[in-house]
């Protein structure tokens, strides 16, 4: 039965048959399809669960699919980072009811417009790419069918991902068309304004969006166009 998913799901990717970014793009329009759901998204995490972790968009099929994972970036924590660091599916059939596992995460998600969210990673045993992130406007579970689709997929997106990136340097992600470019940008200029790391400058930046309830890319736009400068005190 899994073969014939898998050979199905083959089916209804092959535009063009090539492994790339517009790969994933279409890898998020057969997920809305077939796991009926209402947006996904592919997220690359480098470092997830440490200090130093970097979070790059690479496709969002709609809106709301964007902004789930721009909060994550910006809030640090969400079902798809956990799936990163665990390795392993989590399914959420109801944001409401997950609160206390993400308590900065969920509030804000509902608000959005999701009511589940379902992540899946991009994993082959030690290694660990990102995820595929699909959210629905209201709750319930996924059907086992449903579940089994949405590995595949995940499957199929860290295949498209690991040829993307076989033969490149661990820090070359200039081949990434990623939507969140302004916000490395800005966690540059941050760095250099300050005086401090990579990694306290994407901190800082995270938690001047939390407290003014602002993305994290709105954030990063103002900083990149010099209408925001933070200081010691922001």
């Amino acid at each position: 039965m899994i073969e014939n998913h898998r050979q199905r799901l083959h089916a209804l990717l092959a535009v063009n048959g090539d492994h790339s970014i517009g790969a994933l793009t279409r890898i998020c329009s057969v997920a809305v399809l077939e796991l009926q759901v209402d947006g996904a998204g592919v997220t690359l995490v480098s470092r997830a669960g440490t200090a130093q972790a970097q979070q790059r968009l690479v496709h969002a099929s709609d809106p709301v699919a964007a902004r789930l994972e721009d909060l994550q970036l910006t809030v640090g924590e969400g079902p798809g980072l956990t799936a990163v660091t665990s390795g392993a599916p989590v399914l959420v059939p109801d944001l409401a009811a997950a609160r206390a596992r993400w308590p900065a995460f969920c509030p804000d998600a509902q608000h959005i417009g999701a009511a589940a969210l379902f992540a899946f990673p991009l994993t082959l045993g030690a290694i660990a790419l990102g995820s595929l992130d699909c959210h629905r406007t209201t709750p319930g579970p996924l059907s086992p069918d449903h579940v089994a689709c949405g590995l595949l997929l995940a499957e199929m997106a860290f295949e498209a991902l690991l040829a993307e990136v076989a033969g490149r340097a661990p820090d070359d992600v200039g081949w990434i068309s990623d939507i969140h470019a302004e916000v490395h940008q800005a966690t540059g200029v941050v760095s250099y304004q300050l005086g401090i790391s990579v990694q306290a400058a994407l901190l800082r930046i995270r938690a001047y969006a939390y407290v003014h309830e602002l993305a994290v890319a709105v954030v990063a736009r103002r900083i990149v166009d010099r209408s925001l400068l933070l200081d010691t005190e922001n």
